[in-house]
């Protein structure tokens, strides 16, 4: 499968793609936990159906340790007992945050308060940001089918 466009080959668009990846880089250096990220990127792009995100944050979490077992159960992780309190309600966040069409309240206040008790505002707002910007990327990769499988660990960090 080749790609419908390349970002970075146009140099309006590049130069934007530039500035959403440094906001990224941003947002790894908060406090919220690496893992964290890893999970509810890998959530959100599996909600999307983004492979192209899939396969990058899949093994970008192997990558920094995160067991296979783990990364498999994202996917079902309301069933998983692999998770902690905290990770599953970045979880439930970010489903609620991706899915806003489905729910008459976008993210009920049940969700935020239980993502509020694990993580303090600095870590919620990069957790927002991260779900939004996940949201973002891909549907940028779906729209013009990135192709998934090739990508390299570290490639884009």
């Amino acid at each position: 499968m080749d790609a419908r466009l390349n970002y970075m080959s146009r140099p309006n668009a590049g130069k934007a793609m530039k500035y959403f990846l440094s906001g990224v880089k941003a947002l790894q250096q908060s406090t919220l936990p690496p893992a964290t990220q890893e999970l509810v990127a890998l959530r959100v792009s599996q909600i999307n159906g983004c492979a192209g995100c899939i396969d990058m944050h899949t093994k970008e979490a192997a990558l920094a340790g995160e067991s296979s077992l783990r990364l498999n159960l994202v996917a079902a992780w309301r069933e998983a007992t692999v998770f902690t309190e905290a990770e599953r309600a970045a979880l439930e966040l970010a489903e609620e945050g991706t899915r806003v069409a489905d729910a008459a309240v976008g993210v009920s206040d049940d969700v935020w308060d239980r993502a509020a008790r694990h993580y303090d505002e600095d870590e919620l707002t990069a957790l927002v940001l991260h779900i939004g910007f996940m949201n973002m990327v891909n549907r940028l990769n779906i729209i013009t089918r990135q192709p998934a499988g090739d990508y390299v660990p570290g490639q884009l960090h």
